[in-house]
């Protein structure tokens, strides 16, 4: 149960760099912008709301990877893509984030009140690092360089309800766009590629975490004298 409650984790945690960098560089005009905060609840009924709503997302989940069969092999391109398959399926009826989601939903919150864009910047390389990503790109170098460029031109510090000088700042980030080969019409397959690495990093941590519990097995008497299965052949739905 511990692998499948392992497996079923990962329907919530992705992890990469690129997209979140290439989305926050290509379409940076979207972080800028201030949304309303939600309504407040009573305390008991957000929270009766939260556990209905993690129950059935739960069980949506489950539900879900107690149908589609799941290779673990990393190594087989056939396995990760149906893996990632799963994943997203599991996300899409559950109604969960992709990791880039989840990253813009965090940027978005955590940014909606800074004024300036030198704080924004700051806190975008914050929250990447945070979450243990990496700067494949050097993408914050160059967005920083930009800001400084602009900010000698403006002779002042750049707000963000600085029209003119946020949009001198987005021409700085289409010549960063330009120089990287990023395309905002191309961020899908970004995503698409970042989600096929994700699966496989995320069945490589499950192969990891099998092997590991099949050795502790092992070393109990009932078990010593039994040969450990190939992981490949497990099936989770047998685990759920």
């Amino acid at each position: 149960m511990a692998l499948a409650s392992r497996l079923l984790s990962k329907s919530k945690q992705l992890c990469g760099s690129s997209v979140i960098l290439q989305q926050r560089h290509a379409v940076p005009v979207r972080f800028y912008a201030k949304e309303a905060a939600p309504q407040a609840l009573k305390g008991d009924e957000m929270l009766k709301n939260i556990f209905l709503d993690v129950k059935k997302k739960f069980e949506t989940a489950m539900g879900v990877l107690r149908k589609e069969k799941i290779t673990i092999d990393p190594e087989d391109p056939a396995a990760v893509s149906q893996y990632a398959n799963v994943m997203k399926t599991v996300r899409e009826k559950a109604d969960l984030f992709s990791e880039s989601q989840r990253i813009q939903y965090t940027i978005e919150t955590r940014t909606a009140g800074i004024p300036d864009a030198r704080t924004y910047l700051l806190t975008l390389k914050e929250i990447r690092e945070k979450r243990g990503l990496i700067d494949e790109l050097g993408a914050e170098a160059l967005m920083m360089d930009a800001l400084e460029k602009v900010e000698s031109e403006i002779k002042r510090p750049l707000m963000r309800n600085d029209k003119k000088g946020m949009s001198l700042l987005m021409a700085e980030f289409d010549k960063i766009n330009k120089k990287l080969g990023i395309r905002k019409e191309e961020l899908p397959k970004y995503e698409e590629q970042l989600e096929l690495k994700i699966a496989k990093a995320q069945l490589e941590e499950l192969k990891k975490d099998a092997v590991e519990a099949m050795e502790t097995q092992k070393k109990r008497e009932e078990f010593k004298d039994e040969e450990m299965v190939d992981v490949k052949s497990l099936d989770i739905r047998n685990f759920l």
